[in-house]
Parts: C-alpha cells; structure tokens; sequence
C-alpha cells in the first residue's frame, strides 16, 4: 500500500506543477526580436507571424527555439489584422488554430497548409 501512496503523492504533485504558468525563458538569441512566449499551464511556447503574399506565415517554437510548426494561415475573424500595430498572441494557439489581440479584439487565424 505504501508504493501506492507514493504513487498517488508523485502524480498530485505533477498534477499541482501543471497548474501553474511557465514564465517566459530567455529567448534563444537565434529568434527574431518580433517573436512573442505565449505561456500556458505546464508549458509555453514562441509564436512569430509573418506577411506573406494574401495570408501569415505563423510559426510556434519551444521554449529552447527548436521549431515545433510552422504554416499559413488565413484570417476568418476579427477585424483588419495590421502587423505593423501592437498585438499579442492569445489562447487559444497551437499549430493549426492562432488567435491575436489586437485593439482589445480577439483574431483568430486558421492553417491553410504546413510549411
């Protein structure tokens, strides 16, 4: 009964660290300057989008900076995206969904194909 305690203790302690939200890292020194840490319960990521000719190249990095995915997306919410305006990136985001702030407005960005 003892290793089953163990057992139940080692995963309520992994259970509790999830809850809590990873800080930024220091970022890798190979990503652009325009590249945002979204953080999460557990984990966290680098987001960075990109113009490219009638949609955004969005790509997610983990937290050392090794590419986990990269596509383009298309807009299909929110108001006029300006990338040259103050944004965050948001929840929910992963690699086929990416959802901005931008003016006090969610925008969301959907995978149109991988990179």
């Amino acid at each position: 009964m003892s290793s089953l305690n163990s057992i139940i203790k080692a995963y309520n302690l992994k259970k509790s660290e999830m809850n809590k939200v990873l800080p930024a890292p220091e970022k890798p020194s190979h990503l652009p300057l325009s590249i945002q840490w979204l953080s999460g319960e557990g984990g966290g990521s680098w987001f960075l989008i990109e113009e490219s000719i009638n949609n955004y190249k969005i790509s997610r990095y983990s937290p050392k900076g090794e590419i986990e995915c990269e596509g383009l997306f298309d807009q299909f919410t929110g108001k006029y995206f300006d990338i040259n305006s103050t944004y965050d990136f948001t929840y929910l985001s992963h690699c086929s969904l990416v959802s901005i702030i931008q003016n006090k407005e969610i925008i969301k960005f959907k995978l149109i194909t991988k990179c």
